[in-house]
């Protein structure tokens, strides 16, 4: 066997779209070369690109995905972001709102900030405290600074639920084919041209329309899914039953914030649709206390901006093994915690819907149901943790 490189990353360099549908040419040949790869890379340039041409106008458009471009998307919003990520094709390096501290509108920082002061109190009386023994100033100071670093952190992931997802403050580096992008365009298109316009798609087709003007190029004319009938796959009105066997099914009540960390684990299929009147996430933190109502009101007053805290509706389908992999990612003290309680609560009810119809989902499941990951059989954890294996799935915060 042999292995060569014919096309890398190169940082500064983009790629014309010629020459990506050229080279797209060149991999087609590859399906019927009569000689070797040398003969296919130095054929006549014609030759190369009437294959293109010809291969784009069939349909089969899987050759166009060699030609990979690494972007970057400034100041998008996050339903953006929410929407390029649920293709999953793409691998993506996005601005974490749970652990640097955003830039949201006016309309929301004095509210972001208002609470991030707030939960950093809430957080600072039953944090760990740090243990002084045998400890020098030195290393007091340092353990303290990381408490407080670690508290600021914790309140910016719950502040960062009164942000709206279509506030442009995100940041990510993208990186898909050229076929893929293409199809995203085009189904964005469809989208602005042909959703229904309620008061959520109102405010976002305006952004979409942009991101496909200011990505115009990359949107080919003959690289689109007329033919095979695809759509943008985040939005749906489909009601669906709950299943539960080697492949499962099942919808529940979670945040956009929750749905965007969801869509990391890319074998699992997502699907969202809002709730027919508000409703908003309360972090377990300040649920029952005199600081709930003070929540409600602030977020609430958020509720035509759609805030990450704004509670949706959301399908999950996959497999049983995928999921258990997302049990790896999810269930443990440094996961975003309500995808935590969510996933620890998708096992309950996928061990309680196989235990007497499906033995084998169920056995399989069942040596991970045992708490967070560091329960896993053969897992063995190398991160510092202020949780353990008990408090991981009961903390709050």
């Amino acid at each position: 066997m042999k292995v060569r490189v014919l096309a890398s990353t190169k940082l500064g360099y983009e790629l014309p779209i010629e020459e990506a549908i050229k080279f797209s040419g060149t991999e087609a040949g590859v399906c019927y070369m009569p000689d070797d790869i040398d003969a296919l890379l130095n054929e006549d340039e014609q030759k190369t690109n009437k294959r293109a041409s010809m291969t784009m106008s069939s349909g089969h458009h899987s050759v166009f995905g060699h030609s990979k471009y690494n972007f970057a998307f400034e100041e998008i919003p996050k339903i953006l972001a929410m929407i390029l990520n649920n293709e999953k094709v793409y691998d993506t390096s996005e601005k974490s709102a749970r652990y640097t501290k955003m830039k949201p509108s006016k309309e929301e920082e004095a509210l972001y900030e208002k609470w991030i002061e707030l939960y950093s109190k809430e957080i600072d009386k039953i944090y760990p405290p740090i243990n002084t023994e045998g400890k020098t100033e030195e290393e007091i100071e340092k353990a303290q600074k990381s408490r407080s670093t670690a508290i600021r952190k914790k309140a910016q992931e719950n502040a960062r639920y009164l942000i709206s997802v279509f506030t442009p403050a995100t940041t990510m580096g993208h990186t898909i084919d050229l076929r893929q992008f293409s199809y995203i365009l085009h189904w964005i298109d469809d989208f602005v041209k042909n959703a229904e316009n309620t008061k959520f798609n109102e405010q976002l087709k305006p952004i979409l329309s942009e991101f496909v003007n200011m990505c115009e190029k990359y949107k080919i004319d003959g690289i689109n899914t007329d033919v095979k009938h695809r759509k943008l796959s985040l939005f749906t009105d489909i009601e669906r039953e709950d299943e539960w066997g080697e492949n499962y099914c099942t919808t529940y009540i979670g945040t956009f914030a929750e749905l965007a960390q969801a869509q990391r684990h890319r074998t699992i299929s997502y699907e969202m649709s809002l709730l027919p009147e508000p409703q908003f996430f309360v972090p377990p933190i300040i649920k029952g206390t005199e600081l709930e109502n003070e929540w409600l009101k602030d977020i609430s007053s958020l509720a035509d901006r759609f805030p990450q805290g704004m509670l949706i509706k959301i399908n999950e389908r996959g497999t049983v093994e995928n999921f258990v992999l997302k049990g790896y990612e999810r269930l443990c003290g440094e996961a975003q915690l309500e995808i935590a309680h969510q996933t620890d609560e998708t096992m309950k009810k996928y061990l309680q819907n196989t235990k007497d119809v499906k033995p084998r989902v169920y056995d399989y499941l069942k040596q991970y149901s045992n708490g967070a990951r560091c329960t896993f059989p053969g897992f063995k954890c190398v991160k510092p943790c202020i949780w353990g294996a008990k408090g991981a799935l009961n903390r709050v915060f």
